[in-house]
This record gives C-alpha cells, structure tokens and sequence, in this order.
C-alpha cells in the first residue's frame, strides 16, 4: 500500500462562511466542489473577480449584513430581514432609517456599552486581586 497524506478539505457552504460570501450568490464549480485549505488560502491572498465583486456588491450573508447595519444577526430578524442584502439594499436602508434600524440599533450600542463596563471591571477585580496585601 501507498501512504501519502490527504488533503483537508472543506465544504463549500464552510468556505464561503470564512470567505465572508454569500454562498447561492458564488460560482457553481464553487458551490459544487470542495475547497482544501491551501485553495481558501490562495482565494483570500489573492480573491478572483467574482470574489471582490462579491465582496464589494453582494449579495453579502446575514452576518455581513448586520454588521454593517451595526446590529445583530437577531436584530435583523426582528426588523422582518431574513434574505442576503446588496451593498445598495444595505446603503438604502441605512439612508431611510427604518424605526427598526433604529431601534436595533440603539440595542446593540447598549450591548456594546455593557460589554465594555463588564470588561473594566473584571480589569479591575483582577488587578486589585494581584496587588499588595493590606
């Protein structure tokens, strides 16, 4: 018998979650095959055309949609948004501010504000706890 070492591989649907893509939106050799670690390396060194058009225009994940909407993946729900958006979608929602968006986010700013006083506290408990005995 042969010994020889097997490639890893991914599933399309993996490759596309951390290319940042929207997976019905890539090409069909793409969506059909299997991607090895060394090809998702080479696609995010030096993405193709489809990949910075895809990148740039959309249709862009859910995931990639609410960040640059600056809410949550569940905030997106809430506000009836359940498809990929394009960059153009996304840019006319940010232009007509939805009471939704708003809303939305305001939440995650209150998230994002909470995290924070969490994080300096816990600093803080643990440098008190390092610090000299009295």
């Amino acid at each position: 018998m042969k010994s020889h070492q097997t490639t890893q591989t991914m599933k399309p649907a993996t490759a596309a979650k951390k290319l940042g893509v929207y997976l019905p939106a890539t090409p069909a050799d793409f969506q059909e095959g299997v991607v090895s670690r060394a090809e998702l390396d080479q696609l995010q060194a030096d993405p193709p055309e489809w990949l910075r058009e895809l990148r740039r225009d959309g249709p862009h994940p859910r995931p990639v949609v609410a960040a640059k909407l600056g809410v949550s993946i569940a905030g997106l729900a809430r506000g009836g948004v359940t498809e990929a958006l394009t960059t153009e979608q996304i840019e006319a929602l940010k232009q007509e501010r939805p009471e939704w968006l708003e809303k939305e986010r305001a939440t995650q700013a209150e998230v994002r504000k909470e995290a924070a006083r969490l994080k300096k506290r816990d600093a803080e408990r643990a440098e008190e706890g390092h610090g000299p005995q009295s």
